[in-house]
């Protein structure tokens, strides 16, 4: 309906949720810390300097923009967001948190597949204000392992 992405896209979305792995500063298999059959929730590989250990959300079937995204896959999007930013406030100890999701060009999306970002948050942050940076592979197990530790003894507690 409202594709942007080019003819021979190959996804880096799909890739993650498929088990797959490149050579490069990209997402690892390491970052996922959840997965069920419906999303996958991993530490970004692009951080801003003030909001480290940021995740993002995926639809585990290829659904380019909020356009295409049905309704019960975004409600599971939306669950896990939740279930996330429990997590963030008990294991980062921020001060709040942000969500925002892009579509298109004009929106900043720059994955042609659909994702929504879970953002901790500290007073005076100013993420907003910052641009976002990729990082290495080996700065991204510390965060991804407090909340895939967290969410394994405590996400019975919340659904």
């Amino acid at each position: 309906m409202y594709s942007h992405k080019p003819q021979d896209y190959e996804c880096p979305f799909c890739r993650i949720v498929s088990g797959k792995e490149k050579q490069n500063k990209g997402t690892k298999q390491k970052d996922i810390i959840y997965q069920n059959k419906d999303v996958t929730a991993f530490i970004a590989s692009k951080w801003w300097p003030n909001n480290k250990g940021h995740v993002l959300v995926v639809p585990n079937e290829h659904f380019e923009n909020i356009f295409e995204l049905p309704a019960d896959i975004a409600a599971e999007i939306h669950r896990i967001a939740q279930l996330i930013a429990f997590a963030m406030k008990d294991t980062y100890n921020c001060d709040g948190i942000s969500t925002r999701q892009h579509n298109e060009p004009a929106g900043n999306q720059d994955v042609w597949h659909y994702y929504l970002h879970v953002y901790p948050r500290y007073n005076g942050d100013n993420l907003y204000m910052t641009k976002g940076e990729y990082t290495e592979p080996n700065e991204r197990p510390f965060y991804a392992e407090k909340l895939r530790s967290w969410i394994n003894e405590n996400s019975q507690k919340y659904f």
